[in-house]
């Protein structure tokens, strides 16, 4: 899903595609028109995040065109660049509204600048706790969801207390958090898991203790800040210990990616030379199943068979998954945006949500879809 730009740039570029406003309440036309929408994302260069980036600048485009507010697309390379530019919009004093997708958790400083200085904003894809109560709305994919579903296909290929999970963990915001908390909550019977393209809602076969889930999740589960790198440094480090426990538990492996990138890191160790023939002579005997969140091209070519690693993922997994969450929701929150400073229908309180549903994506389906070029 989202890889992290921070090492990409130290500095904040800015993409002007506009210019000009104040605030505005919902039916407020009249204060908004002519003034402008800034909106706060990553540097469009690669991976998940960047795609999110390229569908904005795109959005703003069509918006200067359209020629009733101006906006302006702020690209940087962490949260606290963006409140270096918060700064600047507060001090422009020509903000519409904000629309605010935080690269990481430093981002909050800038979000409650703009909450002192009465700009309206949305929050995107980040949902920052504190600031998240005065936004306009909190508009992200559905996170909880993800994370059900994953739990649901792992359940149903078999994963019971006791086997082995490792966990690829995005990093430690509320996306990968909220992610964490669905897979859990749907193995102890707490939400089930409704996926938008077959339309059925799916129950545990099987309510897990607490005490069975957090033996599962504990034990082998690593941050990568959504990098293929990292996840592949620390298979490449543990895989020996985790196939043996696999094997003492009955010879099957899960693991909970949560993002397109790190299970691409998986593939990327099982193709090169760093595991010795007998260690994947092992792995290939064990039934292993994985997962990952996004919508990269790359993976769908690799479940449709049409890609260079598609061997490697046949060869050694089992089941190979990706839970559908397109960069493109960017587009959307900046419509919301707009349909909020046009006063048209607008149905939400300060701090309500709003989440794009998802669905698995696998083998059986994939050629129905159409990803986003991630690498």
């Amino acid at each position: 899903m989202r890889k992290t730009i921070a090492a990409l740039l130290g500095a904040a570029l800015v993409i002007t595609l506009g210019a000009c406003s104040t605030s505005a309440t919902p039916g407020e036309t009249s204060a908004a028109a002519g003034k402008t929408i800034y909106v706060l994302g990553p540097t469009p260069d690669h991976g998940w995040t960047a795609q999110a980036g390229s569908y904005a600048e795109k959005k703003v485009a069509e918006i200067n065109a359209a020629g009733k507010y101006k906006a302006e697309y702020q690209a940087s390379s962490d949260g606290e660049a963006q409140n270096d530019l918060v700064q600047n919009i507060i001090a422009n004093g020509d903000a519409a509204g904000v629309v605010f997708f935080a690269l990481d958790d430093s981002a909050k400083s800038g979000q409650e600048a703009l909450i002192g200085a009465n700009i309206p904003f949305i929050s995107f894809d980040r949902i920052i706790e504190g600031p998240d109560k005065s936004a306009i709305l909190n508009f992200s994919g559905d996170n909880w969801a993800v994370g059900a579903g994953i739990g649901y296909w792992l359940q149903k290929n078999g994963m019971k207390p006791g086997d082995t999970l490792v966990t690829l963990i995005g990093d430690n915001g509320t996306v990968s958090s909220r992610r964490q908390e669905g897979f859990e909550q749907f193995l102890k019977g707490e939400k089930d898991y409704s996926d938008k393209e077959t339309g059925q809602t799916y129950k545990t076969s099987q309510a897990w203790t607490a005490d069975e889930v957090s033996a599962l999740t504990s034990k082998y589960k690593v941050v990568c800040d959504w990098s293929a790198d990292a996840a592949y440094q620390y298979l490449e480090q543990t895989l020996p210990d985790i196939m043996k426990d696999a094997k003492s538990s009955g010879g099957n492996l899960y693991v909970f990616s949560m993002d397109d990138e790190m299970t691409f890191g998986f593939m990327n160790l099982l193709e090169g030379n760093t595991l010795d023939d007998a260690a994947k002579k092992d792995l290939a005997d064990m039934k292993v199943y994985i997962s990952a969140i996004g919508g990269m091209q790359e993976l769908y070519d690799v479940m449709a068979g049409t890609a260079p690693q598609s061997k490697i993922a046949d060869q050694y997994f089992d089941g190979l998954m990706s839970m559908y969450f397109s960069p493109k929701m960017m587009t959307t929150a900046i419509d919301y945006m707009v349909q909020y400073l046009d006063g048209k229908d607008w149905k939400y309180k300060a701090g309500d949500g709003e989440y794009e549903p998802t669905f698995i994506v696998d083998k059986s389906n994939v050629s129905k879809f159409q990803g986003f070029t991630g690498h």
